[in-house]
């Protein structure tokens, strides 16, 4: 009795599972995942070479895996019973604490720090050196910083981590915000932070740079929901943040140009705000180089800001302070030209960045 039931549930099974790779056959491939962030694989290509090679049948099977039917669905499960039944910590090294979603810390990769320190010192030497610039540094701790330790999860020791680019990065002055930060400053489901809650930050790194600011700004929110990068790779329900945004007759008097794909723009680009990360909308994205002109400006000072994605929702809470602000991402721009958009004299240079990219060994080339 119980080997027909057996055969029974295994019939059913290879059916169902037959089922779904016909239908995986026929349905028409998805091209990208919004949950996962990423494009999907596509059919590979199909002849006797991509055959007798073995390269069709790899990628076919990674073909076969992204375009499974119901795969966001049976992810979720995997998920779910990854962490009710089986009480596993973390799915994929993405775990959530208290509704917040954040990705397992890994150690202080000294190769990385040296590779983004010397990265910076190349910049400093080849353009500020020996120049009236007044040149600072800021790290934007990860969310992390305030989840791990406290909840048992492996931290970051980020003692090491300021101690190293203190030393490396000597002759820039350090400007500290950990102490102005905590875990409501960031979205739930993505790694940045609400741009609504760091107007205390803008004014503390213009302080810093002898720079007053005293802003009056209009909240605005989008309408659409926002899923953040951990969303889909947690792959549990959970509820959407929403992107609140900053807004006063000084930003929308702005004059912004990315000079990347050579056009104007808006500080807050909202054909971005309708697409697969509304995140993007500050300041379009991580783009190689932004320039924010503000002709309402009662000053001539300038602002260079080396940064990451995270810049994007900051700088706009800098302009009342400086008549230009660029924005550089080296990430992207090779350091050699550097130079055909920013002739350092008399500017603030701020390099800020996340100490996830600072810690990220292939960030900086």
């Amino acid at each position: 009795m119980k080997q027909k039931k057996y055969r029974i549930y295994t019939c059913v099974f290879a059916v169902l599972f037959f089922s779904l790779s016909i239908v995986c056959w026929l349905k028409p491939a998805d091209a990208f995942s919004v949950t996962e962030r990423r494009p999907l694989d596509q059919f590979p290509t199909l002849n006797v070479n991509t055959l007798l090679n073995g390269s069709f049948m790899s990628k076919f099977e990674e073909y076969t895996l992204d375009q499974f039917p119901l795969r966001d669905d049976f992810r979720s499960l995997k998920a779910m019973v990854s962490k009710y039944v089986l009480g596993q910590k973390d799915n994929n090294n993405i775990y959530i604490v208290d509704g917040q979603i954040s990705e397992l810390d890994v150690a202080v990769n000294e190769k990385a720090l040296s590779k983004a320190i010397n990265k910076f010192t190349t910049i400093y030497d080849t353009y500020m050196k020996d120049t009236n610039v007044h040149v600072y540094y800021s790290m934007i701790p990860d969310k992390n910083y305030f989840l791990a330790e406290q909840h048992g999860y492996p931290a970051l020791d980020y003692d090491v981590l300021r101690e190293k680019l203190h030393i490396g990065l000597d002759y820039m002055q350090y400007i500290d915000i950990f102490p102005l930060l905590s875990i409501g400053d960031y979205y739930d489901t993505d790694t940045h932070w609400r741009q609504d809650c760091i107007v205390d930050v803008a004014k503390h790194l213009a302080d810093a740079m002898g720079t007053d600011i005293d802003t009056v700004y209009t909240t605005q929110e989008l309408d659409n929901p926002f899923y953040g990068v951990y969303y889909g790779q947690l792959g549990l329900p959970v509820d959407a943040d929403r992107i609140t945004y900053l807004t006063n007759d000084t930003l929308a008097n702005c004059i912004v140009y990315d000079h990347q794909n050579g056009r104007e723009m808006s500080v807050y680009d909202m054909d971005k705000a309708a697409d697969r990360d509304p995140y993007e909308m500050f300041l379009g994205g991580s783009l190689a180089v932004i320039t924010i002109d503000n002709p309402n400006a009662n000053t001539d000072k300038e602002l260079v800001i080396f940064r990451d994605s995270f810049g994007s929702s900051i700088a706009p809470l800098l302009v009342e302070g400086y008549a230009k602000i660029t924005l550089l991402d080296a990430r992207y721009l090779h350091q050699n030209m550097i130079g055909n958009f920013v002739t350092f004299d008399n500017q603030d240079v701020l390099f800020l960045h996340s100490t996830s990219v600072l810690n990220n060994e292939i960030a900086f080339k």
